[in-house]
């Protein structure tokens, strides 16, 4: 499925603008693979005292941004697979500056964040791989948000490119 091919209802406005930093003639599947290669890369070529910087005061380091990446990949992969199967029980939020406090980002190594990054993406690549077109406009609510399955999908790869944009002209 492309980008190009989503209804307006299958996400919500605010996730717009990480959706407007894809190509819209990019398929899904596509768009997590260049995104995997990219962060990656990110990751490789990040200068080892870059790795706890923060651009100002109460701003999360580039390893909480990682991992922050990382959560919010696997909470909407988890939507993403309840809606796919079929399940319409609403789905709670979550809190995206509590996750970082509990996340002991800034304790864990490069290698380490890229070992688990790899582990969901793949993850995601391979469900999302899966799921049919029918499947791929199921639908349910999180955080009282109406989403589609393919809506959840871009709105990972568009939240991880968001992320990787403001990595690169604000910490580096």
């Amino acid at each position: 499925m492309k980008l190009s091919e989503l209804q307006p209802y299958e996400f919500e406005a605010f996730y717009g603008t990480y959706l407007g930093t894809l190509n819209k003639e990019s398929d899904l599947l596509d768009e997590f693979n260049k995104g995997k290669d990219d962060l990656i890369q990110f990751m490789d070529t990040l200068p080892a005292d870059k790795f706890l910087h923060n651009y100002d005061v109460g701003k999360w380091t580039i390893a909480e941004v990682l991992l922050h990446i990382i959560d919010t990949e696997r909470i909407f992969l988890y939507r993403a697979l309840r809606f796919g199967r079929g399940d319409t029980t609403p789905l709670a939020g979550f809190e995206q500056d509590d996750y970082v406090l509990g996340s002991n980002a800034n304790e864990r190594s490069i290698e380490d964040l890229k070992d688990e990054y790899t582990a969901v993406r793949d993850s995601s690549i391979a469900l999302f791989k899966h799921f049919t077109e029918e499947q791929l406009r199921f639908s349910g609510t999180a955080s009282n948000l109406t989403w589609s399955v393919a809506g959840l999908g871009f709105a990972i790869s568009g939240h991880q490119k968001h992320h990787l944009t403001i990595l690169n002209e604000r910490y580096l």
